[in-house]
């Protein structure tokens, strides 16, 4: 290994704020500070139970004075344009927000995301909860992170009916609202057919007259209806460049608890299920969306290894600590080991801090 050279993954398998303060040592040659693209947390919830891997039974002010020392310790290995997604449920999150408020700056909440975790109905409790929370911030801001986050896979119908050279194309709306707009937005637009449009109440033109008629020249502009209709921008497949996540993300896109479940017990039928695991495809959404390949990602209440495979799999190098060892043992390095199986057989390496 260079010296300085990430490993593509390595598990630490100890405390998260002794692991933490101890990189520099734990992993010889490698500095890490300033290099975590992507920091993804699913701590104990604090739920008051008690789990076949782990205690859910905190005092909150306990539990919370721990995210605060944690998150702590995270600031310094941050990327400038790092993002650091806290997963949890109604059982601390409100009160977890205000300490990411803290530790971050309430200028860097970009979202929180609301992700279905199960399809079941509860009758025992007086609502059935079928959601966790995932709060997102950027230590740079919502607006700065826009500009490197990813979009998510833009899946709608692209077509070629003009057999533009430009390749297959779907077209939008060229009308935005008027509350910012100039004066140049507002005015008549002659279709090739002779036929005259307004732009709707309240609202504008997306460009001036001038770039309209420069962007038709180019071919970018569907005039449908035969010509007679309002003007609509071809916006062509290969310049897509994805969508912004929304803040709801379903079951049918990114699985559920369930299904993680039965993903774990296929994979591991002798053995007691992990309680809370998360779907890889969630979580491959998240370093998707967070990261590009190459960037780092930090999971320090890594569990049953899904942050590290997902990590592995889309490309991107990984740094997990886990408390309990037999976990490492029973799910983390077998996970890892089968998706090494399946694509890169990069080197990892496992310490005990």
């Amino acid at each position: 290994m260079v010296c300085g050279e990430l490993l593509a993954g390595v598990v630490i398998v100890g405390d998260a704020g002794s692991a933490l303060g101890s990189l520099s040592t734990v992993v010889p040659g490698v500095d890490y500070s300033g290099r975590v693209k992507l920091c993804y947390l699913d701590p104990p919830y604090n739920t008051g139970e008690r789990f076949a891997y782990y205690d859910d039974r905190r005092h909150s002010d306990s539990w919370l004075d721990e995210l605060r020392d944690n998150l702590t310790a995270v600031l310094p290995l941050l990327a400038p344009n790092a993002s650091v997604w806290l997963h949890l449920d109604d059982s601390e999150q409100h009160r977890a927000r205000s300490v990411m408020d803290e530790v971050f700056g309430r200028e860097a909440f970009v979202a929180t995301v609301i992700w279905q975790k199960r399809l079941t109905r509860d009758n025992r409790t007086a609502f059935s909860s079928m959601h966790d929370y995932i709060h997102v911030y950027a230590p740079d801001g919502p607006r700065a992170w826009k500009r490197v986050r990813n979009g998510v896979s833009d899946d709608g119908a692209f077509a070629n009916p003009d057999d533009d050279p430009r390749g297959p194309w779907r077209s939008a709306p060229m009308t935005v609202q008027s509350g910012h707009a100039t004066r140049s937005q507002f005015y008549t637009v002659v279709t090739p057919t002779g036929a005259h449009h307004e732009p709707p109440p309240g609202r504008c033109w997306t460009y001036t007259a001038e770039r309209l008629a420069q962007l038709d020249m180019e071919g970018r502009v569907y005039w449908p209806r035969g010509g007679n209709g309002k003007p609509r921008l071809k916006r062509y497949q290969n310049e897509s460049g994805g969508l912004a996540p929304f803040t709801v993300w379903g079951a049918a896109e990114v699985g559920d608890t369930s299904s993680a479940k039965k993903a774990l017990l296929r994979q591991f039928p002798d053995r007691p299920a992990f309680d809370t695991p998360k779907p890889l495809a969630l979580l491959e959404r998240i370093v998707e969306i967070a990261t590009d390949p190459g960037e780092l990602v930090l999971d320090f209440y890594l569990g049953s290894g899904t942050t590290a495979v997902a990590a592995q799999r889309l490309g991107r190098p990984w740094l997990g600590v886990e408390k309990s060892s037999e976990v490492v043992e029973a799910f983390v390095l077998p996970r890892l080991q089968a998706a090494y199986n399946d694509g890169a057989r990069a080197g990892f390496g496992i310490s005990r801090p």
